[in-house]
């Protein structure tokens, strides 16, 4: 005689991915005491992977998780950089007014957001490239800048410069981890469904009353959040300011690539490029012209033959979250006497 009991079970957590977040708390902790043991030009090294997987993550959750296709976030970029210019210039330390920078920038981001937001698609990343371009101009303006020349990070002779580059260091990290903490948690949350679901299908998400604009608004001012802090942390390193550099579209290029190759739409998958993308600027970097055709070859290569990107090839062969936004659903049944037990996995 056949029984059949099917029972439902949601499951937002799994042992595997329960031990790789501990062992990601563990390795950050690790990182925390970095100055203690590590090398001077190895804790330089590491702040710019920081920056890195901080600008990938933060222009992934923007595109990936809300669809929205920015070829402009340099905008935030610069801005970081010229409030922490600013700041310093006016006599308060570098380290307070890094911090402030970031807040600076997520305010601008508001009301920018609300005239940015309104444009869809193709409109919304041009209109994105036009206003970096127009920030970089009135930036140019401001006599403390002194044009395209640039100027230095004023305040930094406060420091001695073991002691800045630890401070860089640590001040990276942190700003990584709690933006990054910030955005697992929003993507977890209802906002986070509210947010891709209305990636997915606007009008049916609207329809189901879902607030677009400012689901749109909540990633629009976290993303600018923490492109503001790459910019503001990438001054802090390397001192000198110049609007060209800190407003250029090379930003965009180099988290374009990051995000290609990782895995657009996935947590994971950022941070997977961002850490290709600086070995490969570690050992290619010095060679110019070759390093970048390498990178727009191997883009289009990865766009090509695995569009999901390195992690997003990994989770669909093996069903593998480490770092689940979503859910799985645990169905259990009774069919002759015996259980069965099958897993759906549920895209997050």
């Amino acid at each position: 005689m056949k029984q059949a009991m099917q029972g439902a079970q949601v499951v937002r957590w799994t042992p595997r991915a329960v031990g790789f977040v501990m062992a990601i708390g563990l390795l950050v902790l690790l990182l925390a005491f970095g100055p203690t043991f590590m090398r001077p030009e190895m804790l330089d090294r590491l702040t710019t992977l920081f920056i890195y997987v901080l600008l990938a993550s933060m222009w992934n959750a923007l595109a990936g998780y809300g669809g929205l296709i920015s070829i402009g976030q340099q905008a935030f970029i610069g801005l970081g950089g010229y409030f922490l210019v600013r700041l310093s210039a006016g006599g308060m330390d570098i380290y307070a007014a890094l911090l402030v920078s970031v807040l600076l920038v997520g305010l601008v981001s508001l009301p920018l957001g609300q005239i940015m937001l309104k444009l869809g698609g193709g409109e919304f990343a041009i209109g994105m490239w036009v206003l970096a371009e127009l920030l970089h101009l009135l930036v140019t303006i401001d006599p403390i800048v002194q044009g395209e020349t640039g100027t230095s990070l004023l305040g930094v002779d406060a420091y001695a410069p073991a002691v800045r580059r630890a401070d860089n260091y640590w001040m990276a990290l942190g700003l990584m981890v709690v933006l990054l903490g910030v955005l697992f948690m929003l993507l977890r949350s209802r906002v986070g469904a509210s947010l891709q679901a209305v990636r997915d299908d606007e009008t049916a998400a609207a329809s189901i009353g879902v607030n677009v604009l400012r689901s749109k608004h909540v990633l629009f001012f976290l993303s600018a959040l923490g492109c503001g802090a790459g910019g503001a942390l990438w001054l802090a390193s390397s001192i000198t300011y110049q609007p060209a550099t800190f407003f250029g579209p090379q930003w965009t290029a180099y988290m374009l690539f990051m995000v290609i190759v990782g895995g657009l739409g996935t947590f994971e998958g950022p941070i997977i490029g961002a850490v290709l993308f600086f070995a490969a600027e570690t050992w290619f970097g010095a060679t110019g012209v070759v390093y970048l055709i390498g990178l727009g070859v191997l883009a289009i290569g990865f766009a090509l033959l695995f569009p999901r990107g390195i992690w997003g090839a990994v989770e669909g062969r093996y069903a593998l979250r480490l770092l689940p936004i979503g859910y799985h659903l645990r169905l259990a049944g009774l069919r002759d006497g015996k259980l069965l037990v099958r897993q759906e996995r549920q895209a997050g």
